[in-house]
């Protein structure tokens, strides 16, 4: 058996631990351990999506402990996307921070490995408690990056989420507790097969499980009326911490795609479809808030914090619509708007280093040293973000609208997210107009701190990745497309995980169905 599958697991945490342990050392020497850690995380991401990326899937039973009862890693084409996608935002956010960003408080590189575990354990775990598990793991760093130099407004920020996430993580054990309770399994794969057969009483008790699983997950990708605390927070967070938290809401995302069309599918019984009434029209008004909320920022930061929210609600529009072509939508426009708005984190933290006496406030102007290479890195972020040709957001979004018009849902689909795309180009030109042309007003002004080098190159590659997404757009659209068909037809998943118990040969797939 290969042990490729649970190296993104294995590898953060010894390295957190062992930075933990070099916390008396040089904080170059701790720096250079975090960035190659990081950056190795990128060949094993890599691998694997090399290994699945002709339908393979990988599955990794910890203890060699037969399905259900193992603790099992999954890897199929979605896992080992999102696993690169996290790779290389870690790996930008991680140098960012080593400009500085990280001597704001104690063991940041060890927090940041614990994170990435976390983050990592969620996508490749086959069960719901250790979902639930890998959750709380990420949570518990997020929580200390989160207050990672103090301040009050970080303390008052994390307050909120943590009083939250406490109340999520509640509805999560009695989610898990209640399906446990009429199924007997939480392996996603043995769930799957098991709904389906449930009688009427404990069918009902299943669908409870189910939608307070969706409250659980809509809490994590800040789906509104849940996501009003992620714009202070990420906005409060420093900027290295701000970029990973850009793949946070993408869990949540992954965690209702992953259960709610594998395990509450078509094949599901009578708790078939349970997600699809509450996920799209709540899609739609997360979209249009987000929308309004980058409109009314303050502040750069904040802004980017909306425009996560207004990327999350893009997102989900295209899984609520459980459709094939809304699954590949959400596939690439996943990584396009995790790149995009990891980006303008760093870009909005770079403008608030250089107007020293304004800093990110879009209503105080300030003078704008080096005005063209930080105008020109946040003309590509806002267009990228924005959704503008000709960059990946604009491919994305067609594909959005797309899957919404074969599905019937075009006349909502297009009428608020047309809609919420002009908002956010308004709101973005105002920022712009604000940082960049509105500094003749500043008579005097302190000297701009040294931006370190290494924090363009973090902003730059996060950019050519989002160039990248339409260079190679054919290429990643037909790894969108394979993979939306591997979650639409989930007998592949079951089969891969539960043969070895069942004793099947692959031609009898269809007694796993």
């Amino acid at each position: 058996m290969s042990h490729l599958p649970i190296l993104p697991i294995l590898m953060p945490l010894l390295v957190g631990s062992l930075l933990l342990l070099m916390s008396g050392l040089s904080d170059g020497l701790r720096r250079s351990v975090g960035i190659a850690a990081t950056l190795a995380l990128l060949p094993v991401a890599v691998l694997l999506l090399l290994r699945v990326a002709d339908g393979t899937h990988l599955v990794y039973a910890l203890g060699a402990w037969p399905p259900p009862f193992a603790i099992v890693l999954v890897v199929d084409r979605l896992a080992a996307f999102m696993l690169l996608v996290t790779a290389v935002v870690a790996l930008a956010g991680v140098v960012y921070a080593s400009g500085g960003d990280d001597d704001a408080g104690p063991q940041f590189h060890a927090l940041f490995q614990f994170q990435l575990m976390g983050i990592n354990g969620a996508f490749l775990t086959g069960d719901l408690f250790n979902l639930f598990v890998f959750f709380e793991v990420l949570l518990i760093a997020f929580y200390a990056l989160l207050l990672h130099g103090l301040g009050p407004q970080r303390v008052g920020a994390a307050i909120h989420v943590v009083v939250l996430n406490l109340i999520g993580s509640s509805m999560f054990l009695f989610a898990v507790g209640t399906l446990y309770g009429v199924t007997g399994t939480l392996n996603l794969a043995d769930l799957s097969r098991v709904l389906p057969t449930l009688g009427p009483d404990e069918a009902a008790l299943a669908r409870s499980g189910a939608l307070l699983l969706l409250g659980v997950f809509a809490i994590k990708a800040a789906l509104l009326p849940f996501g009003f605390w992620l714009p202070r927070a990420y906005g409060s967070a420093t900027a290295g911490s701000a970029a990973l938290f850009a793949v946070l809401t993408k869990v949540g995302v992954y965690a209702i795609l992953r259960v709610y069309a594998l395990v509450f599918g078509p094949e599901a019984g009578s708790v078939a479809g349970v997600a699809a009434p509450w996920v799209f029209p709540a899609a739609l008004v997360t979209l249009a808030f987000g929308a309004l909320g980058t409109l009314g920022a303050r502040g750069l930061r904040e802004a980017a914090g909306w425009l996560v929210v207004y990327s999350v609600g893009t997102l989900l529009v295209a899984v609520g619509l459980f459709t094939e072509a809304g699954y590949a939508a959400a596939v690439y426009y996943t990584a396009h708007s995790t790149f995009a708005g990891a980006a303008l984190f760093l870009v909005a933290d770079v403008v608030s280093r250089s107007r020293t006496a304004a800093g990110d406030r879009l209503d105080i102007p300030d003078v704008m040293p080096r005005m063209a290479l930080t105008g020109s890195l946040f003309l590509l972020a806002a267009i990228a973000v924005a959704g503008l040709p000709p960059l990946s957001g604009f491919a994305g979004k067609v594909m959005v609208l797309s899957a919404a018009l074969a599905a019937g849902e075009a006349p909502w689909t297009w009428s608020v997210l047309l809609a919420a795309t002009l908002v956010v180009v308004v709101a973005l030109s105002r920022a712009g107009s604000a940082l960049f042309w509105r500094t003749s007003e500043v008579t005097v002004a302190m000297p701009a701190p040294a931006i370190p080098r290494r924090a363009y190159w973090a902003v730059g590659g996060l950019l050519a990745c989002v160039v990248g997404l339409v260079a190679w757009g054919g290429t990643v659209t037909e790894y969108a497309m394979d993979t939306a068909r591997q979650l639409a037809d989930p007998s592949g998943y079951r089969w891969a995980v539960l043969a070895g118990r069942e004793g099947l040969v692959p031609d009898d797939r269809r007694d796993l169905q």
